[in-house]
């Protein structure tokens, strides 16, 4: 049951919010939360992206966040925290945005904790809006509708298209830069599309599929021998350059080729979660029908993306949902499902099965659930898959760049060697 404006116990984000304030967003993937931020502002939003870097991010999220907390935690309030005191924001004129999945992740707590550190600020005045899908909370002013969530995941779509596009092309490119160039110009201009104000159908993401494909296609390159190394982990420090110190980057600056799942792995993992809740233990039974339908559909749509790479051949598309999940049959449970979950597991023997057998998992330091299904099933996977290669690293804020740099450079050379 929602709360009414009496029992509320934060500050909602109200209609009239909405044409006066600006809505900050952490920054966990770029060239996703850009065409996602666009599709926001199509419906009126006023959108910012946060793109800061650097270690006082984390040092500034330290002030407000005790350091046992999760890394993730830290950064994402940092984030936020040093955006609203650098002068550049009015904190009567601007909202936050928290991305919530609902779970027992601690994730789920982030919310709270930014609030607090917006009170011990002076600045407890400012809306933080939770965006989930399971409505944990109301905001007047923000609504998650039919047409703006089809949108965003379009913009998910994208975004895992060009991700894995760059990195299939930069580890070969002949000009350096030139991958990330192209999809930077494809972001800007699904961005502009998505955010027109014309309608974007479905038809038009197929064929700006081809149209992304073919461009790609066309950059020079060189195949040189590169070892492959994928990359999992907890959501946030695996796919945020912030969280894992630009990752990808070093990896292919040792010479490797990056493979990382996509995003939509995850949606599809959340979606099915619910539906797995009703099957193990009677739960979401009034909501299944919803669920099924939204787990079919976004099956579909990874499937389109999968057939129209295979048709094209110049790259490796991803892998589809329904596979992966089938990969993790007699290594955990379904019911292991706090934070990443049977996900984590499943994405390392997903990636050994396409021949992907170096690996490296992102962990942020308090991240229990991230522990047991990445670093604590290292050991089983193994014993099956005795030519994979998985190296844990850890990413809290007072770990060295450099510590985790070594550690992946020996894991490197291990992938040289055999």
């Amino acid at each position: 049951m929602k709360r009414t404006n009496r029992e509320r116990t934060y500050v909602p984000f109200t209609e009239e919010m909405k044409s006066t304030h600006t809505i900050l967003v952490p920054n966990m993937l770029p060239m996703h939360f850009k065409i996602i931020g666009k599709v926001m502002e199509k419906e009126g939003y006023h959108v910012k992206l946060l793109e800061t870097y650097g270690p006082h991010i984390a040092e500034t999220g330290l002030k407000y966040v005790h350091n046992d907390t999760c890394y993730p935690a830290i950064l994402v309030i940092g984030q936020f925290m040093d955006a609203l005191k650098s002068g550049e924001y009015d904190p009567d004129k601007v909202a936050l945005v928290q991305f919530q999945t609902g779970g027992g992740c601690r994730a789920s707590n982030y919310i709270h904790l930014l609030r607090k550190a917006l009170k011990n600020a002076g600045m407890g005045q400012v809306p933080v809006i939770s965006l989930s899908m399971t409505g944990l909370e109301d905001h007047p002013g923000f609504r998650l509708t039919l047409p703006l969530i089809m949108r965003m995941m379009y913009g998910v779509l994208y975004g895992d298209l060009l991700m894995s596009l760059v990195n299939q092309t930069k580890p070969y490119e002949v000009e350096k830069g030139s991958a990330q160039a192209l999809a930077d110009r494809w972001t800007d201009r699904l961005a502009e599309e998505m955010g027109n104000g014309e309608r974007h159908s479905y038809r038009m993401v197929k064929a700006n599929y081809r149209r992304i494909l073919d461009d790609f296609a066309a950059l020079p390159v060189e195949k040189t021998d590169k070892v492959m190394v994928g990359v999992v982990g907890e959501i946030f420090v695996k796919y945020s350059p912030l969280g894992n110190n630009n990752l990808e980057q070093f990896l292919v600056d040792e010479g490797a080729e990056v493979v990382i799942p996509g995003l939509l792995d995850f949606c599809l993992y959340c979606v099915y979660n619910n539906i797995l809740d009703y099957r193990l233990y009677g739960m979401q039974k009034k909501v299944q029908f919803a669920y099924k339908i939204a787990y079919r559909y976004l099956l579909n749509k990874e499937r389109d993306m999968i057939d129209i790479m295979r048709q094209d051949g110049r790259f490796m598309p991803p892998t589809l949902f329904t596979h992966t999940i089938s990969l993790v049959q007699g290594y955990i449970g379904m019911g292991v499902k706090m934070g990443e979950g049977w996900l984590l597991t499943a994405e390392m023997l997903e990636l050994a099965d396409k021949g992907v057998n170096n690996i490296v998992c992102t962990q942020p330091f308090g991240c229990l659930p991230n522990h047991i299904c990445g670093k604590g099933m290292m050991k089983p996977i193994k014993a099956k898959n005795p030519n994979i290669n998985i190296v844990a690293i850890d990413y809290d804020a007072g770990a060295t760049k450099v510590n985790q740099e070594n550690r992946i450079k020996l894991m490197l050379a291990n992938a040289r060697g055999m």
